[in-house]
């Protein structure tokens, strides 16, 4: 499977081969960025779902929320601790994750992709990204980036599936991202790494 990429809107061609990001088992060594069957789409939780659910018992912030890997090798544990056996090894810095538990100085964390484990804390970072429709990756369509947030705006690129970009902020339905040096706006729904109704 090729590589998740940008196209320019203008020209229709490549613009760049975006990382995308791979997912190795711990004892293996480094294999094609799908590793695994794929998971169904995690169900996204509404705003008010998250402020429901409570917040963490150590940090107090909103459990669940969503961080990004910090560091290019974070091992992915069966448990809160460094005894624990490493079940993945995520390769992407920047990678959007969502963390569903806390202990001590461990995060239970979920990738795109429905997978679960711990990680140490200082692994993560409160920067958000976001994954470009990963439930499309494979299929023939592209994810647009816009000038400014509405449908009919100019575009300014198009991602594939599975790209991953930084997000600056969320509201009314548009998120402002930054991918390869190209800013825009992306439909809030396209992406995996905020909330629906998620403003920030």
């Amino acid at each position: 499977m090729s590589a998740p990429r940008i196209l320019l809107a203008s020209v229709a061609a490549l613009l760049v081969a975006a990382a995308g990001f791979a997912i190795m088992p711990a004892t293996s060594a480094p294999q094609p960025e799908t590793v695994a069957a794929a998971a169904p789409k995690p169900e996204k939780p509404t705003a008010a779902a998250i402020a429901a659910a409570g917040r963490g018992p150590v940090t107090d912030l909103p459990l669940p929320r969503f961080a990004s890997l910090k560091s290019a090798k974070v091992n992915l544990r069966i448990g809160p601790g460094k005894d624990y056996p490493v079940s993945w090894l995520f390769m992407k810095p920047g990678l959007p994750v969502e963390i569903i538990g806390e202990y001590d100085l461990w995060r239970r964390i979920r990738d795109s992709e429905g997978t679960e484990g711990w990680v140490y804390h200082s692994l993560l970072s409160g920067s958000r990204t976001s994954i470009a429709a990963p439930w499309l990756k494979g299929k023939p369509t592209t994810i647009d980036i816009h000038r400014t947030p509405a449908a009919d705006a100019p575009l300014v690129a198009m991602m594939e599936p599975g790209v991953v970009s930084s997000v600056e902020e969320c509201k009314s339905g548009w998120c402002s991202v930054e991918v390869s040096s190209r800013a825009g706006f992306v439909k809030q729904n396209e992406l995996w790494g905020v909330y629906p109704d998620e403003q920030f």
